[in-house]
C-alpha cells in the first residue's frame, strides 16, 4: 500500500512509520514539527519507500493517491498541548477534516488516533468504549480532550454521511524510546529526573493510577485495528494498573537512582484513575500487550540516557 501518516515525526508516529515500512508499504510522512522531531526519522534518510513532507495538516494538501491514512497529528503531551492550546484544537478539527478529505478523495481507509483522555476523570473503572466519559469541557486540559472528542465525532460523521472507511483508536498512556524527555508525561518525567539524580516529582499523593503501554505494543494494537472493519472506538492500552508511587518505585529500581520522592499539588482535572478494558481489541483482532512496565523501562533506559547526555 501507499500510506499517509500525519504526525509522522512524533513519538508514536515515527514508530508507526517504521512498522509500516517493515511490512513493505510505501509511506508519506507529514509533520509540521511543532512537537515532532526529525531526529525520530533520521534513520530513514536512505529509505526509498519513505517520503517526508514538512507541512501543517491544518492547511489542505494533496499527497496523491493513498490506500490508507493514519491521522496522528496533534500535540499529545501536557507540555505540548498546554503551550500550543489553539493549535491543538485546530489540528483536532481542521487537521482531522483535511485528513478525512484525503481519505474520502482517494477512497482510502482511515484511522484516527484518539485518546483515553476522552474518558476524562472517569467515574467508571476500568473504562469501556461505551462509557461517554467525565470531561471538563472548559478546563486547562480541554484543549486536548475536546480536540480529540471532536475528532472522533468528525470521523464518525465522515463515516456515516460520506461512507469513509474509518477506525477510532483510543490510545492509553504509551512510553518508550523517542518519548521526549521533557514532555511532562509520567514516564519521561520520572526517568529523566532519576537519571539526572534529581528528586522524583509526584503530583498529589501518588495514589492516582495509570496503565502504561510500551510503544511496540501500542503500534501492534494500531496495526491490528487498522485491519478490521470496526468503526466504533477501540481501546489500545495496557491493563496492568499502577499508582504513580508504584511507577516511581519501578523507575528507581530500573535506573538504580537514590533520588528521593517529593510531592507537589495535583494539577486541575488530573485523572484519579485510568485503565482500559481491552476485551474488544482481544475479540476483534486478538491483541493484548506483551511487555510489562519494568521490562519496557529497561528497554527505554539507553534512549533516556542518550537523550540526557545529548543536552548536557
Amino acid at each position: 500500500m501507499r500510506v499517509l501518516v500525519t504526525g509522522a515525526a512524533g513519538f508514536l508516529g515515527s514508530h508507526l512509520v517504521d512498522a509500516l515500512l517493515a511490512e513493505g508499504h510505501s509511506v508519506v510522512g507529514v509533520d509540521n514539527l511543532s512537537t515532532g522531531s526529525m531526529q525520530n526519522l533520521q534513520h530513514l534518510g536512505q529509505e526509498s519507500h519513505f517520503e517526508f513532507v514538512q507541512h501543517d495538516i491544518c492547511e489542505a494538501m494533496d499527497p496523491g493517491p493513498v490506500d490508507y491514512v493514519f491521522n496522528l497529528a496533534s500535540p499529545a503531551s501536557p507540555v505540548g498541548y498546554m503551550r500550543l492550546g489553539i493549535e491543538t484544537l485546530m489540528v483536532g478539527s481542521v487537521g482531522t477534516r483535511n485528513s478525512l478529505e484525503i481519505a474520502r478523495k482517494y477512497k482510502a481507509k482511515f484511522l484516527q488516533a484518539s485518546t483515553s483522555e476522552c474518558y476524562g476523570d472517569p467515574v467508571e473503572h476500568p473504562q469501556v468504549e461505551e462509557y461517554w466519559g467525565h470531561v471538563n469541557p472548559i478546563g486547562p486540559r480541554s484543549v486536548y480532550d475536546e480536540s480529540k472528542r471532536f475528532s472522533e465525532a468528525l470521523t464518525m460523521a465522515y463515516h456515516r454521511y460520506y461512507g469513509v472507511n474509518t477506525r477510532l483508536a483510543r490510545i492509553f498512556n504509551s512510553y518508550g524510546p523517542r518519548l521526549h524527555k521533557d514532555d511532562g508525561r509520567v514516564i519521561s518525567n520520572l526517568m529523566t529526573q532519576a537519571l539526572k539524580g534529581e528528586d522524583l516529582t509526584i503530583y498529589g499523593d501518588g495514589s492516582q493510577t495509570r496503565s502504561f503501554c510500551y510503544v511496540s505494543d501500542t503500534i501492534a494494537g494500531l496495526l491490528g485495528l487498522s485491519r478490521t472493519d470496526e468503526h466504533l472506538p477501540v481501546n489500545v492500552g495496557n491493563t496492568s494498573e499502577f499508582t504513580i508511587l508504584e511507577c516511581a518505585d519501578v523507575v528507581k529500581r530500573v535506573t538504580g537512582t537514590s533520588s528521593r520522592i517529593v510531592f507537589r499539588p495535583l494539577p486541575q482535572d488530573d485523572p484519579i484513575q485510568r485503565m482500559p478494558d481491552i476485551s474488544k481489541a482481544k475479540r476483534l483482532f486478538g491483541w493484548g500487550p506483551k511487555i510489562d512496565l519494568e521490562t519496557g523501562l529497561r528497554l527505554s533506559l539507553d534512549y533516556f540516557k542518550a537523550s540526557i547526555a545529548a543536552t548536557v
